[in-house]
């Protein structure tokens, strides 16, 4: 589509403007006053009294070629191919044991077409569904597999349920023989996650840590295929995994990124994860990436640009309110509480700000980075001390959803508030980092399955991704994780395909503590992050300074 289609919407008063992966339109578009990109719809809103802009902006994008035409019409169904310029399914799917959707089709189709990109899927959507559809119409075997460790069963359980293979899981009682199953046919799928690469596929490193340096195990050039399940883990190369991943793909003929966040913290984060696919070229390389999208404090910079030319090489995403029109709504209340060990918070806040007045006077690096973990350090004491004092409204909460005979997901941080939980309602299952994969998923099926278990419990290291919860339409959070992706990422335990009910998050939000700071940083991210993909200063340094400004007005440090 090389068309301009202008809608005039004046009920509304303003125009919408489609056009496609075009970063020269996207540059002169904006320098219309009231021209803002409406992610959800991609397209461009320009209020009805800038009329003249943007008849300037349409006669300029034919006169210079940008665009062939303009068309003018009456409402969204008329555009033609936008937004969802996506290939239709060209390859007979009898072998698939579950029917695609329509939107499903179209992301397996780009996976095939594409062979090196991102599925951005929104959670809940299907990534790993698609990917292996993908591997199967491609014929891309042998396929290798790595995810996080909570999700090697997953993917194992994912390929017998829609294609009915068996894929083995890399183990240290399976460490030297598995390729003989490769070699002779008996199973051609092999799953590992990020911490055991290196483990199973890296002979030795001659020296430096450099992708020139890696000599691979010889196994590893036997996969025609990789896919790298939540592929932010990738984000930068202080990553070993990320380094010794770039090596395996480096001569790989499909390699298929699945996250929905794979900007977590700037631009910057894409780097890697492109030059794992072999595709940082097709933006001029590192340096003109850094050079063209990487600058200013957030190093952040022409972000409408990055956002069309990324769908156009090597990226695609579909919302869920878009892609599942009849999914229940999803909502988020705040609960405000007054924690009830107000003097304890206060002890350690003080403590904090003497860590926060060393981090602000530091003039030397090492001695500034040394202050910010100590700081760091005691932030995250004072969340600790605030969960505590949130505890007696927490299991309130919980009593109230649970003998109205309602099922509800908690999600917490530390494991003193994930033990309290336990104890006080002994029926209930959980998650965490310590428990098996075999432990984990048992929990999960429990609560799934069993209409007596009312309540799970789960950390979001362990639970907030790759798993499905919809027994439950209700979540508390007693506890607030770093980043609005994590939010996003537990709250779509319940969210997703297979819900019948509307969602309701609930958020216990400790008044006049560290909480409103972790809230605001969270809800910053929420507004920057409709650009491309999300995103957010470096985490740990956003938390300091923006604790570090809070207790400035309020202590005059």
């Amino acid at each position: 589509m090389n068309e301009i289609y202008l809608i005039e919407k004046d009920a509304e008063g303003y125009y919408e403007l489609y056009f496609y992966n075009s970063p020269a339109l996207a540059y002169f578009i904006q320098k219309i006053p009231s021209a803002r990109f409406i992610m959800r719809d991609r397209c461009w809103r320009v209020n009805l009294h800038d009329r003249l802009f943007v008849r300037e902006f349409c006669d300029y994008a034919v006169r210079r070629r940008l665009a062939s035409s303009v068309c003018k019409v009456g409402d969204r169904a008329e555009v033609q191919g936008y937004p969802d310029k996506m290939p239709d399914l060209q390859y007979p799917i009898t072998h698939l044991k579950l029917q695609p959707y329509d939107y499903q089709r179209k992301g397996i189709q780009y996976m095939v077409d594409h062979k090196r990109c991102f599925n951005g899927d929104d959670m809940g959507l299907g990534k790993t569904f698609q990917s292996i559809a993908a591997v199967s119409i491609a014929r891309a075997y042998p396929c290798l597999v790595v995810a996080p460790a909570t999700m090697k069963v997953t993917w194992q359980r994912e390929f017998q349920r829609f294609i009915g293979k068996q894929a083995m899981i890399l183990s240290n009682e399976n460490k030297d023989t598995w390729h003989r199953h490769m070699e002779t046919g008996t199973c051609n799928i092999f799953i590992t996650n990020y911490e055991s690469v290196k483990k199973y596929f890296v002979s030795r490193v001659r020296g430096r840590t450099t992708v020139k340096n890696i000599v691979l195990d010889k196994r590893a050039a036997m996969f025609k295929s990789v896919i790298i399940d939540e592929s932010h883990r990738c984000c930068n190369d202080t990553a070993l995994w990320s380094i010794y991943l770039e090596a395996i793909c480096a001569n790989k003929e499909y390699v298929w990124l699945l996250t929905g966040t794979p900007r977590i913290t700037s631009n910057i984060d894409l780097i890697q994860q492109l030059q794992i696919m072999r595709r940082l070229d097709d933006f001029g390389g590192a340096a003109r990436f850094k050079e063209r999208y990487c600058q200013g404090p957030d190093k952040s910079s022409n972000l409408y640009e990055l956002h069309y030319r990324l769908w156009e090489i090597c990226y695609f995403r579909r919302d869920k309110a878009i892609a599942l029109k009849d999914l229940p709504e999803k909502t988020r209340q705040y609960l405000t509480v007054d924690i009830d060990n107000r003097k304890e918070y206060e002890f350690a806040e003080n403590d904090l700000i003497r860590y926060l007045v060393e981090y602000e006077s530091a003039s030397d690096a090492t001695l500034k980075s040394a202050a910010k973990a100590t700081a760091m350090v005691q932030i995250n004491h004072l969340r600790q001390i605030s969960a505590r004092g949130k505890m007696k409204e927490a299991k309130q909460f919980i009593h109230d959803v649970i003998d109205g005979g309602d099922k509800l997901i908690v999600f917490a941080f530390h494991k003193s508030v994930m033990s309290e939980i336990m104890a006080t309602f002994p029926g209930s299952v959980s998650v965490t980092g310590s428990d098996s994969q075999e432990k984990k998923q048992a929990a999960i099926d429990k609560f799934q399955n069993d209409p007596d278990c009312k309540l799970i419990a789960l950390n979001y290291k362990s639970g907030g991704v790759g798993i499905t919860l919809t027994a439950a339409s209700r979540i508390l959070f007693i506890e607030f994780p770093w980043t609005a992706s994590d939010c996003e990422q537990a709250e779509c335990r319940a969210h997703r395909n297979g819900q019948k009910n509307a969602v309701n998050c609930y958020y216990l939000l400790a008044r006049n503590t560290i909480d409103e700071r972790i809230l605001e940083i969270i809800q910053k991210e929420r507004e920057d992050s409709s650009v491309v993909t999300g995103a957010i200063n470096n985490i740990e340094e956003s938390i300091v300074d923006a604790t570090l400004r809070h207790f400035k007005s309020k202590h005059k440090i």
